[in-house]
């Protein structure tokens, strides 16, 4: 699925929420041949599975190229809309679930379906708040950016 022309970009993601919903904070690192970036924000009234996704989004549309992007998540909502193939499902549904009722959050699962198809990429989910140095900066800066929501 690599391609060899294609550079490898490593995305790590994590939204976060202190009410659900309420003020929420993103975040994501950007890895590339070494090389770390940092991106975060908040927004004062939101869910916490709209800042998982919103996350993904801000960190791919930080790239200037067409990548190999490994999107690193410790959300299952959003890794398993991708490898589970319930986005597919959804589309196909008119963007209904399995019980008829319409998805949550297509807003932004369309802007990421739009910043998806200028690369090629993998959803890898990984376990949150364990040892995995990424995925714990990225839940710092996301919770992080909650305290400036709530000011």
């Amino acid at each position: 699925m690599k391609s060899q022309n294609l550079k490898t970009v490593e995305l790590y993601t994590d939204g976060a929420c202190s009410k659900n919903p309420g003020p929420g904070g993103w975040a994501a690192v950007l890895i590339y041949n070494g090389i770390k970036k940092e991106i975060c924000g908040y927004y004062k009234d939101t869910t916490n599975n709209r800042m998982e996704l919103f996350s993904v989004i801000a960190g791919l549309r930080e790239l200037k190229q067409s990548c190999n992007v490994l999107i690193y998540t410790d959300s299952q909502y959003v890794s398993d809309a991708f490898n589970k193939g319930w986005l597919n499902f959804w589309q196909k549904n008119d963007w209904k679930t399995k019980d008829n009722k319409e998805v949550k959050n297509i807003d932004l699962f369309k802007a990421l379906l739009i910043e998806l198809k200028k690369h090629q990429y993998q959803f890898i989910k990984v376990k949150g708040h364990a040892d995995n140095e990424y995925n714990n900066l990225c839940d710092k800066l996301a919770t992080g950016q909650i305290k400036l929501a709530q000011e």
